[in-house]
Parts: structure tokens; C-alpha cells; sequence
């Protein structure tokens, strides 16, 4: 059961939130910065957050923990998930991510990050079935849904035939370490990437998980074609591939679209690397290239952005929405198009300074405080709260 002692008591609205994920790549990086802001964003409300006790000193003053030791996956929480929810007698919970136990006590928001595992579901059967029963009954409970784009939006409205009233959009932005500038902090990260990672230079960075959806094959064969059209290149015949977020070994396909386009010794598949060395490789790289074919908002692009690389990024999904006119947009499914794009960033000089400059004021459309207000706005308007107008200093 969970222990909420040390709450603030003092008559305002209580809102719980689901945080167990909060140092989770992606949607941990949306509950982090979404729970920073709040507090600022609306003193009139009173948060908790439920959390494992490991977690409960990454809470900003104003949060509340909720020590709640078990994940989402457990086989139990659909019943006893609700019971601790309940015993918080909040006034809302939010759930920031699809993960919606089947008895959630109302009113409750979600926020959808994305329809992946519906419109590329992991497997097959009695399993996935349920999961994707459990999925849209989750979605069309909520008394609000919060989309972080207007294309996972039509993807709620389609899919899950949630109404238009009941759907929220409401951008992610990048997380401030990627917008930090510190240029004796960038030169040690640069050369721990030579140490720690013997990076060769120069390199086009790829930074994200392998599901089908992210189209990774296509991008490996695409490098391997830009290879062949800058072998003699002064500067880029010596061009590396590197991918980070996952290991090769756990995905045989891609190991076998490495071999059979002959670049097994120009790509590095990293795995994880800290959110500090994420920001080196992103600072670092050549051009930053996201070929996915879906996404329900994109959050590495504009990471990229933030550091200053100039970003090839796919023209479908939420990716026009969030790059806006500060990348060079190629089609996914087409090898020679995502390697034109590439080249291009790469050898036109003028175009590549335009997409820095545009890529940085691109950003100025997301920021983290916009993000807690407008989510604060969905609180009160669910509750019956009026809004309000709450001044602050811009972060």
C-alpha cells in the first residue's frame, strides 16, 4: 500500500501521477521535465507522484512521492494498481504513458506518446490481442486524452475512435541538458568520445531503438550507397555510421543487412550511453539522420537541433510537424532518397549552416513550462477548476 505521508494538506486540488517510468529514455525524459515544471506551472493544484523508492530523490520540491514499488508489467496490477490509486483520494490521475490499468478509478488523463505497438505490434496471439484490448479500452475510459502531436492525434481519432472533444495536443520539447552550452564541458566530451569510444570522425549519428518502425535497414543501406559516392571525397571517404540505442546482436537482421551491404567495419552499434555522452555524439556528428516511419512525436531530431547538427529526417508521421522547415525531409522507404538527403546536408555548405540556424529557432516552438501549463489546463478543465493565468520567469 502506498505511504503518502508528508502531503500538502491545504484544500487545493489533488492531482496523482503514474512517475515509476521517470528514468526511462523517451517518455521518461516527457514524466521528468513534465514534473520539474509543474509546480511553477500551477501552484493553485497539489501533485504526487507515485514512484520506487530509489526514485523519490529525483523529485523536484512541490512533487510529493508515493513509494510504489511494482512496474507495470506485473501480472497483479490491474487490481492493485487501482487500490493504491484510490487510497490517494486524489481529485485526477494522470497516467503519462499507455499503460492503463483495467479498473483505474475516474477521472483519470493519459497521455499517448505514440500507437507503435498497435500499428507495429511485437507479436501476435492470445497476448497481443490483449494488450491491444487493453490499449484502446484504456484510451476511450479517459475523460481526457493528451496527444503529443497532431498526427498521433488522427492516430487516436482512427484507431481507437476516441472523439475529437476528448483529445488534447500537447508537445514534448528536449530535455535542457541538450539545450546546454559549455564549451570546456563539449571539448572534454569530445575527447572521452576518442577515448571511451575510439569514435573515428567524421560520422553520421543515428540515435534511437531498432523496431521495425525506425526503418534502420534502409538507413545501413543507405550509408553503404553515400560510401560508394564519397570514396574519394577529401573529407568524407573516411565517413563512420554510428547507431545508438540497442545492440546488434539482439536484432540478426539488421546484422545481416550490415554484412550483405559490406559495411561491417564503418558502423558502430553502441547500445546505451549516458544522457551527457548522448549530447557529445549529437555535437560531434557529421549530420544527425532519423529515417522512421512512424512516430508520435520524435523527440531525437530536435535533441539534435539543440546541439547544433543539422538533421535528415523522414517526411511522414509527426516528423514534417516537429522538424517544420529546419531539416531536409526525405521519403523512408526509399534508399536512394534518404542517401540524397544525406549527401546533401553534407557536401552543400550554405544548406548546412541554414538547417543549424533554422533547427535553433525551430526549438523556440517547445519548451517544457509551455508543456506543464497547457497540461495543468487539461487538470483543471477535467475537474471543473477554472483556469488561470499563472506569471512566471521564463525557464
Amino acid at each position: 500500500m502506498p505511504s503518502t505521508e508528508g502531503a500538502n494538506r491545504k484544500g487545493r486540488l489533488k492531482i496523482a501521477i503514474d512517475a515509476r517510468h521517470l528514468r526511462d529514455f523517451g517518455i521518461g525524459t516527457h514524466i521528468r521535465n513534465l514534473i520539474e515544471n509543474l509546480p511553477a506551472a500551477a501552484p493553485d493544484l497539489e501533485f504526487q507522484a507515485l514512484v520506487r523508492g530509489a526514485d523519490q530523490k529525483d523529485l523536484p520540491s512541490g512533487i510529493h512521492p508515493v513509494l510504489y514499488e511494482q512496474t507495470d508489467q506485473d501480472r497483479f496490477e490491474d487490481i492493485r494498481f487501482p487500490m493504491a490509486l484510490r487510497a490517494l483520494k486524489a481529485d485526477l490521475y494522470h497516467i503519462p504513458l499507455n499503460a492503463v490499468a483495467m479498473f483505474m478509478p475516474k477521472p483519470y488523463v493519459v497521455t499517448i506518446h505514440d500507437m507503435s505497438s498497435l500499428l507495429y505490434p511485437d507479436g501476435r496471439g492470445m497476448d497481443a490481442n490483449w494488450r491491444a484490448y487493453r490499449f484502446r479500452r484504456g484510451l476511450q475510459r479517459a475523460d481526457r486524452v493528451i496527444a503529443v502531436s497532431h498526427a498521433t492525434k488522427r492516430d487516436v481519432q482512427r484507431v481507437m475512435g476516441v472523439p475529437e472533444s476528448r483529445i488534447r495536443v500537447i508537445h514534448n520539447a528536449p530535455d535542457p541538458v541538450f539545450t546546454r552550452s559549455d564549451v570546456a564541458d563539449d571539448l572534454r566530451l569530445r575527447e572521452l568520445l576518442v577515448e571511451r569510444y575510439q569514435v573515428d570522425f567524421p560520422y553520421i549519428l543515428y540515435a534511437g531503438t531498432i523496431r521495425a518502425q525506425k526503418n534502420v535497414p534502409r538507413l545501413v543501406e543507405a550509408f553503404a550507397v553515400l560510401r560508394g559516392e564519397l570514396e574519394s571525397h577529401p573529407i568524407y571517404k573516411k565517413l563512420r555510421l554510428v547507431i545508438i540505442g540497442d545492440e546488434v546482436s539482439k536484432h540478426p537482421q539488421l546484422r545481416r543487412t550490415v554484412i550483405q551491404s559490406r559495411v561491417e567495419n564503418l558502423v558502430r552499434f553502441l547500445g546505451f550511453v549516458p544522457i551527457d555522452m548522448l549530447r557529445a555524439f549529437y555535437k560531434n556528428a557529421a549530420a544527425f539522420v532519423f529515417p522512421s516511419l512512424y512516430e508520435g512525436f520524435g523527440l531525437p531530431p530536435i535533441e539534435a537541433m539543440a546541439c547544433g547538427t543539422p538533421v535528415v529526417a523522414s517526411n511522414v508521421s509527426s516528423l514534417p510537424e516537429v522538424v517544420g522547415d529546419a531539416a531536409i525531409v526525405v521519403n523512408p522507404e526509399n534508399v536512394f532518397d534518404i542517401s540524397r538527403g544525406i549527401r546533401e546536408v553534407l557536401l552543400d555548405e550554405f544548406l548546412r549552416r541554414r538547417c543549424v540556424q533554422l533547427g535553433l529557432q525551430q526549438l523556440k516552438r517547445f519548451s517544457w513550462m509551455q508543456t506543464a501549463e497547457q497540461t495543468a489546463r487539461v487538470y483543471r478543465e477535467v475537474t471543473g477548476l477554472p483556469d488561470i493565468e499563472i506569471p512566471h520567469i521564463p525557464r
